[in-house]
């Protein structure tokens, strides 16, 4: 019934590019006119055009068709490139905040160029974000001709660029261009900057990214992450790897009878589907006597257990040249999306340590999460999010529930005359790579080039090896050869060219063919195995065929290939059986790629799921964050008030200390606990005070003088420091003591984090239950923050001097001991002491703190260690 109803009336996405294009018209309307311009004239026009937006004069909206001809006519000029009518309508796609899904080939990057220049009318900035540092260069270099026409500044973030003031300048340009995990990066590491003028980062206006469905699909399953060295160690990663490794793979023994229960063999089960490793009762009992422990699950020993589990995932899940590679005697990460290595980045809750133990590496330390937030959560923070990508209606549904986001589909400029041929299926491995050899050489004969992709480095290297023995001249592209990329793939389109290429080839390559190769055939693109995600497929098969150009694509599988053995054999293989095919022999039909394709889709639908888990959770400690990181911000303004929330925090802490002292309104006087309060007092801020100075007549009476007696030994004791000093110390003593509290926040909330799971073991709801904790554990941090800053403020010893030098010195010292612990360095904070001068304060002299007693019975005794590390 629906596909009647759309071959009469159309789909939504043809009546949306209707309208589209009504709209393209409306552009093509002012082209003369613009054209008729001078360079000036034109440049006059745009000026005029962003003064009336800025002015609130006319919306973005309002503007859109004279910005785009405007633009148009400027990329004619600066770039001697028109857009066509496609493109204008994938731009206003993107205006919209929506995803534009263009082929390969359609020209994204000149797409981006006119949604940009609309959004940067309103001088807020934009940014544009891609896949990798050398696509944010090139297309900041390409695109800076015809934005420097129109009167804007362009900036590009790339890894090269670690200094803050060379990336403060590039983001307050009109357009910025960068990969995601530095505008992450930098907005983590902003937030912890001691000095408002030391962040980066302005506001997050409008920002396009492209290869939308690779950055907020297939990488957000990782989050970005600052971490530290931590003092939470241990050194079991070898033991555990020894015990791994003396403990029998078995298998589980599926039952007809779905009410007998699973049996299984040997110590341990591996599930390469949900990629998990699970003790059998008898490898339980076997692990506790190796570890010599009574109980491997109690509580003592829940990080033995925790390390087993990581010990056999890195040997039974975790694959060398597939997950990782061993590269300078350390264990770098590949991403299986993009191939390419992942540098810096680690694996964590010790997996990586455990690979290290597998690999014979040195082990590094365990490291503790300083600051994260989610790639979902980060983009979500724009106030207006658009995308662009090959591919992205297979993720529609994700797009719409995550980041409320359409996606809708641009005609291409000129029909695609691609020829996409069926998957040719073979019995075995060795078969399909001496098909795929025997396809490639005669390519290779014809002279068509042709573009080799593989799932991994293993296979990859694997290819290489059988070609080399066949003597069939080629070029390997993987994550080991990343260096060469470009001229790697600038010659793929060479006569009789071979290249083999992981995934790292299927992002912003454009393989630029001569006419002599067109007639040829154009670029062959032969598969060696399904991805997992249809898009990687999509997109390696979008290399040849651009523009209207001829080409090819075909994927070769096996039945051991991992996603047909683990997701869908079963009934591919019945059908070869049913079949008799015969050594080398293989089936082509529609049913069986189908059939691939179902096995496909039950993947992203786990790959989904796990995204959407993560961001259920993140959710929880993204409503924290953003408390934190705002109460944080307003520390760092110059005109923020802090007398008045250390009054707040005063009362604040006087009402929860009468309150564990059980004084409440309304009780009789003589019950009050007044030596609870004079002990506390003298405990935790070093004020000595007598039952004279605190009795009452109500409660009321009390906290009123337990208020005022704080207050005015504090103001005395600080009045030896100049006000805007005074007003420093206190900002930066609050600043270290929330910096350091939430990094031990964000250590508790991982641990809860890792355990919660067994809470469904109980029938509870591991979600609803760390909601709870995490909340609770939240109020809990709000408080200590308020108290223990108040704690230090009255055992900070301040020296009295007239050396307003010394004291800044002092100030700047206690400012590299907080950038140090923001780095990872463990920082304790015990009593400070500012020293604003050389003199000294002699044991028998008065206190400074206005206590009335001498200094060694007052502040010059040793007081309470406050163990607020960074890193622990």
């Amino acid at each position: 019934m629906f596909n009647v109803f759309s071959m009469v009336f159309g789909t939504r996405n043809d009546r949306e590019v209707k309208q589209y294009r009504k709209r393209a018209q409306a552009i093509n309307a002012l082209e003369k006119q613009y054209e008729a311009m001078s360079d000036e004239e034109l440049q006059d026009s745009f000026a005029k055009l962003k003064d009336q937006v800025q002015k609130d004069e006319l919306t973005l909206d309002a503007a859109l068709n004279d910005a785009f001809a405007m633009t148009r006519e400027a990329s004619k000029r600066a770039l001697n490139m028109r857009p066509y009518d496609v493109q204008l309508i994938g731009a206003m796609v993107l205006h919209e905040g929506r995803i534009a899904e263009m082929k390969t080939g359609e020209g994204k990057t000149l797409v981006g160029s006119l949604a940009v220049a609309l959004n940067a009318l309103g001088g807020k900035g934009v940014h544009v974000v891609t896949v990798n540092d050398y696509l944010a260069s090139r297309d900041a270099a390409e695109l800076e001709p015809l934005y420097n026409f129109l009167g804007y500044s362009v900036g590009a973030i790339t890894s090269e660029h670690r200094d803050d003031d060379v990336r403060r300048e590039q983001y307050a340009a009109d357009i910025t261009y960068g990969t995601n995990n530095e505008f992450g990066f930098d907005y983590l590491r902003d937030n912890m900057t001691l000095d408002i003028t030391e962040k980066v980062q302005r506001e997050h206006n409008f920002v396009i990214v492209d290869e939308v469905d690779s950055i907020l699909i297939d990488e957000a399953r990782t989050p970005l992450i600052i971490s530290g060295p931590t003092n939470h160690k241990n050194s079991n990663y070898v033991k555990a790897h020894e015990i791994a490794m003396g403990l029998e793979r078995g298998e589980i023994l599926e039952s007809k009878d779905p009410t007998e229960k699973t049996q299984t063999t040997g110590d341990f089960t591996v599930d390469e589907k949900n990629k998990s490793v699970l003790l059998t009762e008898q490898g339980i009992e076997k692990a506790e006597k190796l570890f010599d422990v009574d109980n491997l699950y109690s509580l003592e020993n829940a990080l033995l257990s925790h390390n087993l589990d990581q010990a056999l995932k890195a040997n039974y899940i975790f694959e060398n040249d597939v997950d990782y590679v061993v590269k300078d005697n350390e264990v770098i990460i590949v991403d299986e999306f993009t191939g390419r290595l992942s540098e810096g980045r680690r694996f964590r809750e010790g997996l990586h340590q455990a690979l290290e133990a597998k690999e014979g590496v040195a082990i590094q330390d365990e490291s503790q999460t300083l600051a994260d937030i989610t790639f979902q959560n980060y983009f979500r923070m724009y106030d207006n999010l658009a995308g662009m990508t090959g591919t992205a209606q297979t993720e529609a549904t994700e797009f719409a529930e995550i980041y409320s986001l359409d996606v809708v589909s641009i005609p291409t400029n000129v029909q695609i005359k691609r020829d996409d041929k069926n998957d040719l299926i073979y019995k075995s491995e060795r078969e399909k790579f001496e098909a795929v050899c025997n396809r490639i050489k005669e390519f290779h004969e014809k002279g068509q080039p042709v573009l080799v992709g593989t799932a991994s480095i293993e296979k990859s290297e694997a290819l290489h090896k059988i070609l080399k023995d066949k003597k069939i001249p080629h070029t390997v592209l993987n994550a080991k050869q990343h260096e060469k990329e470009g001229k790697i793939i600038q010659d793929a389109g060479q006569k009789g060219a071979v290249t083999i290429a992981t995934n790292m080839a299927g992002r912003g390559v454009d393989i630029k063919l001569t006419q002599e190769i067109l007639d040829l055939g154009g670029l062959a693109i032969l598969g060696t195995e399904r991805h997992e995600s249809r898009r990687i497929d999509n997109q390696l098969r979008g290399r040849a065929g651009r523009q209207g150009d001829v080409g090819e694509s075909q994927f070769f599988l096996s039945l051991e290939d991992n996603l047909l053995r683990i997701f869908g054999s079963d009934k591919i293989a019945g059908i070869m059986e049913r079949l008799g095919i015969e050594e080398g022999e293989h089936i082509e039909s529609k049913m069986v790629t189908r059939a691939v394709e179902n096995a496909q889709k039950k993947v992203e639908s786990m790959h989904f799921e796990s995204r959407k888990h993560l961001l259920e959770y993140d959710d929880v400690a993204n409503q924290q964050r953003k408390v934190i990181y705002n109460f944080r911000n307003d520390l760092l303004k110059p005109d923020y008030n802090i007398e008045a929330k250390l009054d707040e925090n005063r009362e604040e802490y006087i009402l929860d200390l009468l309150s564990n002292a059980e004084i409440i309104n309304g009780m009789p006087v003589e019950d009050f606990n007044y030596d609870h309060i004079i002990a506390k007092f003298k405990e935790e801020l070093h004020l000595v005070v007598t039952l004279e100075d605190i009795t009452s007549e109500s409660y009321e009476e009390l906290e009123e003088k337990l208020v005022k007696i704080v207050k005015e030994v504090y103001e005395k004791k600080m009045s030896v420091a100049a006000p805007e000093q005074k007003s420093e110390i206190e900002r930066i003593l609050y600043l270290q003591i929330l910096d350091n509290a939430w990094r031990e926040h964000l250590y508790s909330m991982d641990t809860l984090k890792t355990g919660i799971g067994l809470r469904g073991y109980n029938q509870k709801d591991p979600l609803v239950e760390y909601k709870k904790e995490s909340y609770n554990m939240f109020i809990e941090l709000i408080s200590n923050i308020k108290t223990e800053i108040i704690k230090v403020l009255f055992t900070v010893q301040l020296q009295s001097n007239d050396d307003t030098q010394k004291e800044q010195e002092a100030l700047e010292k206690m400012k590299e001991k907080m950038e140090e612990a923001n780095q990872g360095t463990t920082t304790n904070i015990e009593e400070q002491e500012i020293l604003a001068g050389d003199k000294k304060i002699a044991r028998n002299d008065p206190c400074p703190c206005g206590s009335g007693k001498k200094y060694k019975q007052c502040c010059g005794k040793s007081g309470p260690k406050r163990g607020l590390a960074a890193g622990n």
